[in-house]
Formats: C-alpha cells, sequence, structure tokens
C-alpha cells in the first residue's frame, strides 16, 4: 500500500495494487447537533471533506506524487485539531505480535505519520521529527559541536504519534480483534469493520466517518475496500503467542507435526480510559476504569480452546488523589443510592456479554480507606437486581444467585512465610464455582458426501460451550483438558503459559500506572526473588513522578484520540457518487431482484436421556411419506432435547462426544435417502449444544453457495439462567438475501408452570444475541420448535377419553400454548399450525400407549414448531412412530420465498447509474476539478414537481438573490389570517393553529366580538365606562387609501411623506415587545369598512406584523378601571425631564375633547350589560373601539 499527494487542489491518495481511497478537503463546513459548547473549532461546523474509491485504472494519477517511501499498512481514520485543520493517521510500521490460528495475525504498531489535508505547512515536519536523536549537530566524538535548531513550527499531532506508536495498539487485517473468538464468524477472509466492538476499538472516533462512508457503497464496492484492508481497527492492551513443542502439548490428535499455539490478547476499553489517578471507578453509565478482557487460547491441530475473564475498577463512585505515598487520600463521592443505578448498569452489561459473574475482590482487608470501598462494594453485591432471592415452596430462599463474590486480600495472605506463593491457595475458594461458568472449544472435522456422482470432502466446525472453567486462567485450562481426557500438562506447558501472563501484567500495567507491574517476577517464576524486590522499588519511584508530573498530558491526548476534547468535531465524509447511486438502487430493487421458492424442514424429538444409537429406523422421521412428493428440502434443521441424563452432574457441563453420535447417524440417514432420490447429498452447515438440547443445521451440497453469515448462540434459563438444563440453541444464516433464524427451546417443566415458560420465552427472544448485536426477531423467517412443555389444561380421564375418540379439536381449544398465544402472552406475532395428530407426550416406552405409572400424566402437546415471517409456508405438521422414548418426534415441512439478487443486472445498473452520476457531477470529485461550495446539491433536483431545488449551507432556496421569496399560500377562508403566536420553525411542535379567525367589531354579533389583531376574545369581561370616539383630524373626504394594520403614529396622523415598501422586497422586523403595558385604541380616520376592506386585501399578501397591544399581567376583571384617553397628549405623552409616572388607577372615563391634562376624573358608572352592549347612543359612541386583550 502506497500513499500519494496531490498539491493543487490538495489531496491525498490510499492506493493498493487494485483499488485508491481519495480524500480531499472541501472548503464548506456541516453543522452538526452537539451536546457540549465548542471552543477550539467554529460554533456548531464539522470539517468536510469529499471521498472517493474507485479502480486504480479509473483514476489519473498522473499530478499524484508519492509522499514516504516507506510501507504503508492503512489508515487509522482522520482527527481535526483546535485550529480546524483535518489529519489523515495511517499505520507505516508494524511487526507480528500474536498468531491465533493459521491465516490469524495480529500486527503490533510501533510507527504512524498524520499527514494534513487541508494545508501544506505540516509536511517538512514528517521527516524531521521522525528520528528522535537526529545526528547531524554532533561532530566525530559525539559533541553537540551548535546549538541545537528549534523547530519554528511543531506538528499539531506530535502527542498523538508518540501515543499510537508506544507499542500498545494493535491490529488484525485477518480477523475481528475487538471480539472474543466465540463472537467472530468463521471463515471470513476480510474485517466486517462496522461490525467491530466500539467498546474495545479504540479509533472509533477517527474511523467512524469512513465506516459511514463504506455502509453507502454497493456490495462490491463494499467487499474491494475490505479486501484492499485500508481502514484498520486498533485496539490497546496486549497481544503475544508463545508455540508450545507437538511432544509437551495436550489435546492434540498427533505427537508430531507442527506445534501448537498459546495466545493471550487483552483488550482494553475505551469508554472510561485515562491514566490511574485521571480515572477510578465507574461512571453514570456503567462504564468502569481500567477496565480489561483477557482471553486465553490453546490451539493444536483438531481443536481450539478459548477461556475469557476481565478485570477493571471497583463499579462505585470514587476518586483517589495523586500525591505523595500515604497522601494518596480515596474519597467516596457518591452515596449508596446514587451509586446504585450505574453499578446495576455496569453489572447487567456484563451478565449480558458474559453470564454469571464471579467477583474476586484483592482490596486489603486492613487499610481503612480500601475498606471503605470494600464495604460499600458488598453491599451493592448483595442488594443487586442480579441477586433477587426467590422463595421457595419450603419457605428457603433459593441459592442461584447470578453475582457472587469472594474477598482475597492478596498482600496480607502473601505475607506469611510461603510468601508469594501462598497466592495459589484462592484456588480452594474458587474451585467450587467453576462448574458455573463456560469455555468455549471449536473442532475442525471432515466430511465426505456424494455429488454430482463424485465423492467431495468439506471441511466443518463443531462449536461448543462448555460449562467449565474460573477467573484464574491455570485453573481453566486444567478443567477443560479434564473433560477432555487428557492428561496434566508438563512444567515446561506452564511455565510458557506464566511467561505470557507476566507480560500481559506488566503491558497492562504500563498502560495504566505508568510503568511494569509489580510482583511480576513472582507470575513469571512462581517465586519472588531479591532482584524482583529490587525492581519493584524502582518502579514505585517511577510511578511516583509519572503520576505526579505527565499523567495530566497523557490524559489530553488520549481524549483526544477518542474525540472528547471540548469542542472536537468529527469529520464528515461525502462521496458525491456512491451517495446518488445508493439511493438510486434502491429505489429500483425491483429490477434486479427476484424470489425463488426453496424447501426447509425442522425436526424435534426429546431423547428422554437415550444413551446408545437407537435401533429404529430414524427414516419415518427424517424422510416421512408425507413428504416424498414434495422436493428434497434444501434445509434439514434437526433439534434434540435431554440429549443427555439430566441429573445434578450433566446439567452443569456439557458431552460434545454425545452430539457428534447423533448428528453422523442423521447424517447417514439423510444421505442414504438423498442417493436413493439421486440428488445431492447433505453436508452439516453448523451445530450447536447446551447440555441436552442441541441442534445441527444439514443442506444439500448445491445449495451451499446461496447460504452465508451462519452464526450460532446459545442462552441459558434453567435454574435462574445458572443451568444449561433448559433453555435455547439458536442458528442464523442468509440465504441470499433472506435471513433465517432456527431456535430450538427446551421450557420449564411442570404442569402449572406456563408462566415461568413464558418468562423462559422472553429470556430467550431479548437475550439472546448473535454478532452486531443483532436478535432472534431481527430476521426475515423464524422457525421455533422444541420441547415447550405447555400441557392440556384439562382433568387426565376427560384427557384420554377426548384422546380415545380422536378429538384433537377440543383438546387444542385447552391447550396452554394456544390459549397463552391467543392472550398474547407469549410468542406474540407467531402462528403455528393446528396439530392433526395425537398428543406426543408422555408414552410408555416401545408402546403407543399413555403413561401409566404412578404419575399418570396428562397427553399434552409438548413438542411444538410455531413461526413467524410473511415468506412462509407450512405445507407438513405431523408425528412420526418412534417409541423408544416417551415423547414423539414432530416435524414440519415448509416452503420459503427467499430474495435473490440478479448481481450481474445489479452491476449493469449500477455501472449505467455510475456513468449518468459522473457526466453530471463533472470535475467535482476528490480526484480532480476545482472546489465548490455547493458540490453535494450537484444532479439533485426537487422531490416534487413544483418544490424548490435542494439547497445548502451557501444557497438557500428561500433566499432568492438576496430577497425573501413571494409567498403565494392562501388563507383557508375570509377573516383569517396568519398566527403570529405560532413558531417560527414550522418543525417545531406547538399547539398553536397555523391560520386565527379575526373577528371585526361591526361585522359580528357584539357578544362575540374579539380584538383586533391575531387574539381572541378576552378569557374575563372587563366591565368598564364608555367614552365618545376621538374626533378625527382628517377631513371626512380626505381619508387615505386602505393600508395593512400598523402601528398608529402618536398624532393620530400620517405623515405623507411616508414611503409604503413593497411587502415581498424586505422582511418586515417584528414590533417591539413593549416593556410597559400601552393602550390599543383604533384611529378615527378609519371606519369599520376601511379595515374590513384592508385586511380582506391582506389575505392574499405577506401578513403585515400585528399591531402593538397592551399585555395585561393580570386578568382585567381583577384590576381596577381607568379612562382611556381621546388624545395623544393624554395617552402617551409626558412633559419634558420628568420621570415616567405609574398608571393611574384602571378606571375608565370619558374624554372630554378640548380639557387640558389635568381634568377631573368622572365617576365610574356601573355597567349593567356585557361589555359593548348595543342599545341607546352607546352603540355609535363605542364604533371604532376594541376591547383589551390579554397577551
Amino acid at each position: 500500500m502506497k500513499l500519494f499527494i496531490r498539491d493543487q487542489p490538495r489531496a491525498i491518495a490510499l492506493a493498493t495494487e487494485t483499488h485508491v481511497l481519495i480524500l480531499r478537503h472541501s472548503p464548506s463546513s456541516i453543522n452538526v447537533p452537539r451536546n457540549t459548547s465548542t471552543t477550539s473549532i467554529s460554533e456548531g461546523s464539522a470539517p468536510r471533506c469529499i471521498v472517493e474509491f474507485s479502480p486504480w485504472e479509473a483514476q489519473d494519477m498522473s499530478s499524484y506524487r508519492s509522499l514516504s517511501s516507506m510501507k504503508v499498512h492503512g489508515t487509522l481514520g482522520l482527527v481535526t485539531t483546535k485550529s480546524g485543520d483535518v489529519f489523515l493517521c495511517v499505520v507505516n510500521g508494524s511487526s507480528p505480535a500474536a498468531t491465533v490460528r493459521p491465516g490469524e495475525t495480529v500486527q503490533r504498531i510501533f510507527s504512524v505519520e498524520f499527514h494534513c489535508l487541508t494545508k501544506a505547512d505540516y509536511d517538512h515536519l514528517l521527516n524531521d521529527q521522525a528520528n528522535p536523536f537526529p545526528a547531524d549537530g554532533l561532530d566525530g566524538d559525539a559533541h553537540d559541536h551548535g546549538g541545537h535548531r528549534e523547530p519554528l513550527l511543531e506538528h499539531p499531532c506530535m502527542e498523538l504519534k508518540k501515543l499510537l506508536s508506544g507499542g500498545s495498539f494493535y491490529y488484525s487485517a485477518d480477523f475481528d480483534l475487538t471480539k472474543r473468538l466465540q463472537d467472530r464468524p468463521t471463515g471470513d477472509s476480510t474485517v466486517a469493520i462496522e461490525s467491530l466492538d466500539d467498546g474495545f476499538l479504540w479509533n472509533t472516533f477517527m474511523i467512524q466517518p469512513l465506516v459511514d462512508f463504506r455502509s453507502r457503497l454497493s456490495e462490491r464496492e463494499k467487499d474491494a475496500l475490505d479486501q484492499s484492508r485500508i481502514l484498520t481497527s486498533a485496539i490497546r492492551g496486549f497481544a503475544a503467542t508463545v508455540t508450545v513443542p507437538a511432544s509437551s502439548s495436550p489435546a492434540r490428535m498427533r505427537a508430531e507435526g507442527f506445534p501448537s499455539h498459546m495466545t493471550l490478547i487483552s483488550r482494553l476499553s475505551c469508554r472510561r480510559a485515562g491514566t490511574r489517578f485521571n480515572a477510578r471507578g465507574v461512571d453514570d453509565d456503567g462504564n468502569v476504569a481500567n477496565f480489561v478482557e483477557i482471553e486465553t487460547l490453546f490451539c493444536t491441530d483438531s481443536l481450539c480452546f478459548s477461556y475469557v475473564q476481565c478485570r477493571g475498577s471497583v463499579p462505585i463512585f470514587w476518586e483517589q488523589a495523586s500525591g505523595l505515598p500515604g497522601q494518596q487520600k480515596i474519597t467516596i463521592t457518591r452515596s449508596a443510592d446514587a451509586t446504585r443505578p450505574a453499578f446495576e448498569k455496569h453489572f447487567d452489561a456484563l451478565a449480558k456479554a458474559y453470564g454469571d459473574i464471579f467477583v474476586v475482590n484483592l482490596l486489603s482487608d486492613e487499610k481503612s480507606s480500601e475498606m471503605l470501598i470494600t464495604q460499600h462494594y458488598v453491599q451493592h453485591i448483595n442488594e443487586s437486581s442480579l441477586n433477587e432471592r426467590v422463595e421457595g415452596r419450603d419457605g428457603i430462599a433459593s441459592e442461584h444467585m447470578h453475582l457472587r463474590h469472594y474477598n482475597y486480600d492478596f498482600h496480607a495472605q502473601t505475607r506469611g512465610p510461603n510468601g508469594y506463593e501462598a497466592a495459589s491457595g484462592i484456588r480452594r475458594w474458587i474451585e467450587s464455582s467453576a462448574i458455573s461458568f463456560e469455555f468455549f472449544l471449536s473442532q475442525e472435522m471432515d466430511q465426505i458426501i456424494q455429488k454430482d456422482g463424485r465423492k467431495h470432502s468439506v471441511v466443518g466446525s463443531n462449536v461448543v460451550l462448555e460449562q467449565s472453567g474460573t477467573i484464574i486462567s491455570q485453573l481453566a485450562v486444567e478443567i477443560f483438558l479434564k473433560q477432555q481426557n487428557e492428561r496434566s500438562p508438563t512444567s515446561d506447558f506452564w511455565a510458557r503459559h506464566g511467561t505470557l501472563w507476566a507480560d500481559c501484567g506488566d503491558a497492562l500495567s504500563k498502560i495504566y500506572a505508568g510503568t511494569g507491574a509489580l510482583k511480576s517476577s513472582f507470575t513469571r517464576s512462581g517465586k519472588m526473588s531479591f532482584a524482583g524486590a529490587l525492581a519493584d522499588v524502582r518502579k514505585s519511584a517511577q510511578r511516583l513522578y509519572i503520576n505526579n508530573f505527565e499523567d495530566k498530558g497523557r490524559q489530553n491526548t488520549i481524549d483526544m484520540l477518542l474525540g472528547r476534547l471540548m469542542g472536537q468535531m468529527p469529520v464528515h465524509l461525502y462521496d458525491p457518487i456512491n451517495d446518488w447511486v445508493t439511493a438510486e438502487l434502491n429505489r429500483r430493487v425491483a429490477e434486479y431482484s427476484t424470489t425463488e421458492q426453496i424447501s426447509i424442514y425442522v425436526g424435534s424429538f426429546n431423547l428422554n436421556g437415550k444413551t446408545a444409537g437407537p435401533e429404529d429406523d430414524l427414516s419415518l422421521w427424517l424422510c416421512p411419506e408425507l413428504i416424498r412428493s414434495q422436493p428434497m428440502p434444501d434445509i434439514m434443521a434437526i433439534a434434540f432435547q435431554e440429549i443427555v441424563n439430566l441429573d445434578v452432574q450433566q446439567i452443569m457441563s456439557t458431552d460434545p462426544h454425545r452430539r457428534s453420535a447423533w448428528e453422523e447417524l442423521v447424517r447417514q440417514t439423510l444421505n442414504t435417502n438423498a442417493r436413493k432420490r439421486k440428488s445431492d447429498e447433505y453436508v452439516l452447515l453448523r451445530g450447536g449444544q447446551l447440555v441436552g438440547a442441541s441442534l445441527s443445521v444439514f443442506v444439500r451440497a448445491n445449495v451451499l453457495p446461496y447460504i452465508k453469515n451462519v452464526e450460532g448462540a446459545v442462552k441459558k434459563t434453567g435454574m435462574s439462567g445458572m443451568a444449561g438444563n433448559k433453555g435455547a440453541v439458536a442458528i442464523r444464516m442468509d440465504y441470499a438475501d433472506t435471513s433465517l433464524c432456527l431456535v430450538t427451546a427446551h421450557l420449564a417443566a411442570g404442569f402449572a408452570n406456563y408462566e415461568e415458560r413464558n418468562q423462559d420465552y422472553r429470556t430467550i427472544s431479548t437475550g439472546l444475541r448473535f454478532n452486531r448485536e443483532r436478535g432472534i426477531e431481527d430476521h426475515d423467517t423464524v422457525i421455533w420448535f422444541g420441547d415447550f412443555n405447555y400441557r392440556i389444561g384439562m382433568e387426565n380421564e376427560r384427557a384420554r377419553a377426548l384422546v380415545r375418540r380422536g378429538d384433537v379439536a377440543t383438546l387444542y381449544e385447552n391447550d396452554q400454548l394456544n390459549l397463552q398465544m391467543v392472550h398474547g402472552r407469549t410468542f406474540r406475532f407467531y402462528t403455528e399450525m393446528t396439530p392433526s395428530f395425537m398428543p406426543t407426550y408422555k408414552y410408555n416406552l416401545g408402546n403407543d400407549e399413555y403413561d401409566s405409572s404412578e404419575k399418570a400424566r396428562i397427553p399434552a402437546w409438548t413438542d411444538r414448531i410455531v413461526t413467524k415471517g410473511d415468506n412462509l409456508r407450512q405445507l407438513v405438521y405431523d408425528t412420526a412412530p418412534l417409541r423408544f422414548s416417551d415423547h414423539r418426534p414432530v416435524y414440519g415441512y415448509f416452503q420459503c420465498t427467499v430474495s435473490v439478487t440478479d448481481q450481474a443486472k445489479k452491476d449493469h445498473i449500477s455501472s449505467e447509474l455510475y456513468a449518468r452520476r459522473r457526466a453530471t457531477v463533472g470535475s467535482h470529485t476528490a480526484s480532480k476539478g476545482d472546489e465548490s461550495d455547493d458540490e453535494s446539491l450537484l444532479g439533485y433536483d426537487s422531490v416534487e414537481p413544483g418544490l424548490p431545488p435542494a439547497s445548502s449551507e451557501k444557497r438557500k432556496w428561500w433566499l432568492d438573490g438576496g430577497m425573501p421569496a413571494r409567498s403565494t399560500v392562501k388563507a383557508p377562508g375570509d377573516g383569517y389570517t396568519l398566527n403570529s403566536g405560532r413558531p417560527s420553525n414550522p418543525f417545531t411542535p406547538s399547539s398553536e393553529p397555523d391560520w386565527v379567525k379575526v373577528e371585526r367589531p361591526g361585522d359580528i354579533p357584539v357578544a362575540n366580538r374579539t380584538a383586533s389583531g391575531n387574539s381572541t376574545a378576552p378569557r374575563f369581561p372587563v366591565p368598564r365606562t364608555t367614552a365618545p370616539p376621538p374626533t378625527s383630524t382628517n377631513a371626512a373626504g380626505s381619508s387615505p387609501p386602505p393600508k395593512p394594520p400598523r402601528p398608529i403614529s402618536t398624532t393620530g396622523e400620517e405623515p405623507e411623506s411616508r414611503v409604503h415598501l413593497k411587502q415581498t422586497l424586505r422582511k418586515p422586523a417584528p414590533p417591539p415587545k413593549p416593556n410597559k403595558p400601552t393602550l390599543l385604541r383604533s384611529s378615527s380616520s378609519h371606519s369599520a369598512a376601511s379595515i374590513s376592506s384592508t385586511r380582506s386585501a391582506a389575505v392574499s399578501s405577506p401578513p403585515a406584523p400585528p399591531e402593538p397591544r397592551r399585555v395585561l399581567s393580570k386578568p382585567p376583571a381583577a384590576e381596577s378601571l381607568r379612562q382611556v384617553s381621546s388624545t395623544s397628549e393624554q395617552s402617551t405623552a409626558r412633559r419634558p425631564g420628568t420621570p415616567p409616572q405609574p398608571p393611574p388607577p384602571r378606571t375608565l372615563r370619558k374624554a372630554a375633547v378640548d380639557q387640558g391634562a389635568d381634568a377631573p376624573l368622572l365617576p365610574a358608572r356601573r355597567v349593567t350589560g356585557g361589555l359593548m352592549d348595543s342599545g341607546g347612543g352607546e352603540e355609535q359612541e363605542m364604533r371604532g373601539w376594541a376591547p383589551l386583550v390579554p397577551k
């Protein structure tokens, strides 16, 4: 991979042998929502870059030059600095660190570079600062003969470069390094960048813009980008592999050949990242400081074993001050009640990801500060929702808790005569809980199938989740080997194991505390030496300096890497071609997509713990007569329950050999029938097991090319999730473009425990998760089948009588599952074909008689098949006469409609769209052309005819030539005007109507009149005395033409020199908000008719600003009245030089025309009628007046 640069216009290209990724900075910015204030980058705007990904031969690279002679291994993403510059971070130095399996290599990063996209000012600094020890100024004796020349300009990403080049970051181009082995799909040759776990992906902030860009590409281009390995995902922590010679390696099929590999991968979480004294405890999202997921992997020539354990800070709110030893005070910053939500979030997330939890607390029992933390920690554990105790029938609380703990004071335990060797004594305290945990085991197996008349070898995987392990890796490996019946490992094996863990401890300690781990010599050799003690003293002194003087700067650099600095914005990437093509392809999906019919067979059988292979012919169940007239099933899903006896020992462990024997028997039966029908043979696609429940999916060899993304998962529900005697196993896949999920479940037993069965279903449905957090309900087609244990709710004698009569309908009406589904309490939105066969449980062994033992269980349909999906049609639902169990196996035959994409046709349409789009866009791409402010608008037309074109930050359709657009919106009727009380943003939620009806005095009955403007009638009647209207100063015949309503001058006259601007030329400013209440009155020069005609004319033009109106802070009825003056001097004017006076009492008086400002008040008249009642001569006096309106 090579790096190229172009100077004008500036662009950077990452090129492989086949493709090139080009990035160019755009001068325009993008407004993004912010949760915090910004200080370093322009307010609310994110830098914007144009990106293009295309084949090498499609680009003209003649204007580019090579930027670096060093080989580039990929990019970590884009980052912005305080100045607003955009930098591209590339990895230019790495070395192999670990090999998990053949073809899965982990690389350690030791060198990165930052290249500026916005300007060339920093290009010369790349080589100047690449060598931290320059020798240009030294003479032959290595003496500095000249003054050291400081660089005039420091690279703004130098601290980031030092952090990323420090050797604590790792990446892999072969597999997803952020996921555990059990969460990674097998056989993937590329890394799907969007499926990475952002909790362990340290360059999430930098790589996210490129991930978003990738999501908008076509599938072909996504694959090309993934194959190019340009996008790099980095974790922080530790990764290393040690080889174990074949002669000393356990769990091998052959004692010679290639050696085995033991690998340790530690993933440090980035959600609460920081240095020792800057990040302690938990945050409000449940993330703890220094949280590390450590995975131990052991791979031989036949299997791969994986075990995971975690460590982290105590999940309560606490802080510790830096300083000298003895001054590092610990403070608990929140109360227990305030801490509980964050504590619950933390352990809920752990339980969801890992299952049951066993906590080992290593804090001291002697130091008062640590004892206080332990006290709070234990209190929260005891009160945790994961430890809700359920009272049994005998009144004894259940002992099955999901969160357990043990306090182990490491320093006190190793202070005795045995020294640090006493640390191994922790095993006896936690070994009893080992059976509650799981490890992951993957085994390779070969199959010989018959296809096209020839024999072919197919390699498949056999996956098991074993119930075992503990938080100590050595104990987990020992239990695993014991279950595999392997010999005990040699001392050489454990020495290599100890070296791995010592190196891991040193690496993690350097990240968090600044130095290697203390007591690492004991971890390596099992003994504490004098040299090791001296090394610990040196490390303690180094920590003292680093924690007090360097951690603040290190914390700031970490925050910059994670995008958490104040004002730091992500880069917005825009692809002018792919974004448009993707939208068009989605719109034209019917042109290149078709549907096909496939057949699916599902079968479920509770074996009742039968150990030996059955003598009965399984073809009665797997190849029944009812489906022989149908096409051979493309997919065969076979489920077993109670494949082992569910006793106390078995429910805590899994025997994969039992499932393998049944799988082989099923495969032989299927292929024997396939050869008879001259069809392709079946291949085991994937199998999964949870103690007694197993699921195996077989597919015909000719449909394998259509199947992809096969994944498996399990979920325990037995003993409140502690045991695997009850639970579910699920396998999902994509058949062409349709997603399928197959789930077999064994739910709670007992006649009256239907509510517990409902809860088991909800636990499985919501808790079982595949990769990328995909759940069961996130599929197009879902089929549940297994022993659901729902019973028939009636008496035994009546049920047996109905069975003898063959009255299936009455039995089904009383079936618990049927009733619960009808009431929506379980399997919501699922359907079941009505059974036409007799109940499948419980039979006497060897015959067709129902249970004749003392318990005499009621016959029931415990074995069921339910489905969900509009593309699924069930043709057969029946049972088979196999009599070696107390259950009868059930099966179903389905036709499934799947969507198939004609990739060639889609590529052809895509090519046409690309050519059309490139012709429209022209030179406005990342690879060539001039910069433009409106690149994002090229080729985009209106959504519908008549609507304006698209807008951008520089071009707005509502500003045509800098002027407001002319409105052509008409009112819904006469008397309506725009509501000024509605928010100016039309998308803001509001209860205000768009239009309000303005009622005018004289046009409607007086009792319904309202105030002028856009306000409605006052809520409170205002009794007041009335005054005659003021005398007009204009002649009767010289009234001005009607104008839009506006504030009336204080003199009551209209200046002739006032010019009326066209309303569409300028957007009128809103009227000033009065600081004090004012009085509204109408000018006598405007008659009611003129006002009416003026407002009618205003309906078709933009609305004028509302008239200034009085704002009442209290209802008018609750205040006293005052008289409205008829002249401007009485209503608004005051003498010069006098301060404003408070308003007089609110009583109305009649205005005397020729009286001065000191006219005496008239006594208030008591109003006997309603406000503005008509009658007598007062109607003429009130014409032109309007009531006061509260705002």
